[in-house]
């Protein structure tokens, strides 16, 4: 970390000649719990050592000044105007989406430099929004940072996301996921086992029916809910709060295939807590694998690619279970393997999915990692 922390803030001092302040925050991997956070369930990720860093100082242009080294990219825009900036449906979204929450913003240098995949479900726009409220001067800390950068997404980029991406940004720990419950805004710290490796597998696609079949889902969890409030159960706000004999209430079946995955997910993410505890790697497994094939099949966010790697992972010695994670349609799967086999594992995923696919996918072996703060510059 501190190597990257010191290349940042040079490139800083290239392009503005002044010494910079360092923020960082880190992406996630979903362990398990997915789609489950905007129907305020239960989810269950690790900050990864992968993270967004933002190098910024004060400037007397009267301007926000934002470079990208990833895009290699500058842009600029007067403070007093921020408020009236449209969408540009583009990186600089995040940016602005965050700079809108702060008041009084003031004229800024800015660098940023990620190294969490984009695209990989790895949650590099969260760690950028993060990181971006921190070098920006937002007083607000905690979960009320994590709700500041999730507005900048709901309302400016207009994803309509749950909070999970932004909270495990903030409230990420070495060693440990968390167990987050997405309606009280609460965690808890979950050990995992010392002798698993947690191997994210990049499919390298991203299929672009993704974003408006995520808005669908969140559409479909809201009718079944209206459904089952309207069959006898006002006590029912979200799907968190439904049981699975319930589901005979909703007349619409593909809403009742999405709310079997919500009911059943939330369930395998206190099951999977309990058996981390117990250092129960077969049941871990399972339980990834049973995520999957919901997710598979009854929320159908998946695709051909991450059903391969799923597929082909759990073909593979030392192996306990594979899953996507992620918003799905592409991205990323997450694999549980031993940990002396992961080098193994990723060389003949790779060659696996290269042969059929004729993608070379990227292996990244993650670690559970700290969450999102300032970095002091050596």
């Amino acid at each position: 970390m501190a190597g990257e922390a010191r290349g940042v803030a040079e490139a800083f001092r290239s392009r503005y000649g002044s010494k910079p302040e360092l923020f960082r925050a880190p992406g996630r991997v979903n362990l398990i719990g997915e789609h489950t956070d905007y129907s305020l369930g239960f989810v269950l990720p690790i900050a990864i050592d992968f993270a967004s860093w933002v190098a910024v100082a004060p400037n007397d242009t009267g301007k926000l000044r934002v470079y990208s080294q990833n895009m290699n990219e500058a842009r600029e825009w007067p403070v007093d105007a921020i408020r009236d900036v449209a969408p540009a449906h583009d990186w600089t979204d995040y940016v602005i989406g965050v700079a809108r929450q702060i008041p009084d913003i003031r004229p800024l240098d800015v660098l940023i430099h990620s190294t969490v995949p984009v695209g990989a479900g790895l949650s590099s726009s969260a760690a950028l929004e993060v990181s971006t409220a921190l070098a920006l001067g937002t007083d607000a800390g905690g979960v009320e940072l994590a709700k500041l950068a999730r507005r900048a997404e709901n309302d400016f980029v207009g994803m309509p996301c749950g909070i999970m991406d932004q909270y495990a940004a903030v409230f990420g720990r070495e060693g440990a996921a968390i167990r987050i419950d997405c309606r009280s805004l609460t965690h808890e710290t979950v050990g995992l086992p010392g002798d698993v490796s947690i191997v994210a597998v990049n499919s390298m696609v991203k299929h672009e029916l993704g974003g408006s079949a995520y808005r669908e889902r969140v559409r479909e969890c809201a009718e079944a809910v209206e459904a089952i409030r309207a069959g006898g159960h006002p006590e029912v706000v979200t799907l968190r709060d439904a049981e699975p004999d319930q589901l005979a209430l909703i007349p619409d079946p593909v809403a009742r295939k999405r709310a079997r995955h919500v009911i059943t997910e939330d369930e395998r993410v206190e099951q999977f807590v309990k058996a981390a505890c117990r250092q129960d790697l077969p049941a871990m497994g399972r339980l990834f694998v049973e995520s999957h094939r919901s997710l598979q099949h009854d929320f159908e966010v998946s695709c051909e690619e991450l059903d391969f790697l799923v597929d082909a992972a759990l073909g593979i010695d030392g192996v306990f279970g594979a899953r996507m994670t992620g918003g799905g349609f592409g991205g990323c799967t997450v694999n549980l393997v031993r940990a002396d086999a992961a080098g193994q594992f990723g060389d003949q995923i790779r060659s696996r999915y290269t042969n059929r696919f004729g993608i070379v996918p990227e292996i990244y072996e993650v670690r559970p990692s700290q969450g999102a703060g300032a970095v002091k510059i050596s």
